[in-house]
Order: structure tokens, then sequence, then C-alpha cells
């Protein structure tokens, strides 16, 4: 591949389970020659292709000209229970994600890849959910040429920070996931790694319009 002809990305959530992946995912990846990262604190990791940018989120006008890539990754999400409060679940897992969307569009900005969740539905009875479809049906209203939703299931992986509930819905999932064949193959747990390596490859396909991938969907890209 030419060098001129190759892309930028940006990644928000750069630090999560699936960010980091991402990243890497993104720096081996012939079709990139510069990652940037939007990060609350410096993760301290080295590349030539990599600028890690630390700042803050509650600024974001002040960075749109870190925005101006042709992909945009967004990893961004968090739990009620770290947030502390529904107010803060949202501003992380809906507000910023927008605006940065809102802010690479303006700034030419061609693809924008997002995880959200299995369930995602803006009239779910439950606030997570409910969330994540929210943001799901904002950003198919900005009209991306090309938006891709990954509703991954349970998600596996080193994460960061300890989550006691996931640690044992992991377990029970490793073998429940023998059962589930068919329509229920969506419903099996699925690796960061994964869906990250599905994000860079959807990326890669520069397919126009928008796309959900369910968790059957997205082992399906990789293997």
């Amino acid at each position: 591949m030419n060098f001129s002809t190759k892309k930028t990305a940006l990644v928000i959530g750069a630090t999560g389970l699936i960010g980091r992946q991402c990243v890497v995912t993104l720096l081996q990846s012939e079709q990139y020659d510069k990652v940037t990262t939007l990060v609350r604190h410096l993760s301290g990791a080295k590349h030539p292709n990599l600028d890690e940018q630390m700042i803050d989120f509650d600024k974001l006008e002040q960075y749109s000209h870190l925005m101006k890539v042709d992909d945009v990754f967004c990893c961004m999400g968090t739990t009620i229970k770290k947030a502390r409060s529904k107010e803060k679940f949202k501003k992380v897992d809906y507000e910023y994600p927008l605006q940065v969307a809102k802010i690479a569009l303006q700034q030419g900005a061609k693809q924008y890849l997002i995880v959200t969740a299995m369930g995602a539905d803006q009239k779910s009875p439950f606030f997570y959910n409910q969330v994540k479809g929210e943001i799901e049906e904002a950003l198919k209203d900005l009209d991306y040429p090309s938006l891709h939703i990954f509703q991954p299931s349970l998600l596996t992986g080193d994460r960061k920070e300890f989550r006691m509930g996931e640690k044992m819905a992991v377990y029970s999932f490793k073998a429940l996931n023998l059962l589930l064949h068919g329509p229920l193959k969506k419903y099996r747990s699925i690796e960061g790694k994964t869906v990250a390596e599905a994000m860079v490859k959807a990326a890669n396909s520069e397919k126009r319009g928008t796309f959900v991938y369910e968790s059957d969907v997205i082992e399906g890209m990789v293997n």
C-alpha cells in the first residue's frame, strides 16, 4: 500500500478492555499510519504511530484539531457503580461519544465505530440498555458515511479493574457457551480482543451505510 493512502484513526476509551486491544490492532494494521488516543491519564504506551493525548472530556471543543481523522473508534463505557450516578454514567456512555462524533464529522471523519451492548434499546425499561440504545439512535441521526455498531454479549479478558460480578458471570458463561447454538450463539460471551479486531476489520472494509453486529457475527468476522 502506498504511504499516502494510509488512514488516520482516533480512539476514545483507549485504556479499557476493548480500547487497549483496538489501539494495538490499529498500530499493527498496514492501513493506518497514525493512531490518536484521547485519555484522562497517560498510559505510558509508546509507538512511532501513536499520539496519546491527555484531555479534559468536559472541554472537548478545545481539542477539535485532534479529531481530524478518517475513522473514529469509540470503546468508551463505564458502569453505574463506577460512575456513582445515572447522570455521570450517561455523560460517559452518551454525551462524550456523541460530542466526539459530531466534532469528528465536522473535521471530515468518514467512519464511526462504537461498542454498545447486547439489548441496547432506547425504549428498554433498564437504564443501562436504554442509554446504549439512545446513543445508537443519536449517532444514526448524524448521517455518517459509515456507522458500525457492535453489540457484544458478556465481555471476557483482562481488565485493569476487578469486577466481582463480571468475574462470576464469566465462569458461568464459559460453561453455558457450549450449550448455546444456532440463534442462541449471539448470547455467548466474547473476548474483548475479538471485538477490537472485528472493529478494525469492519473499518478496513470501507462499507458505506449503517451496520449492527451482535456477538455471533462479531466472532464470525474474525474467526
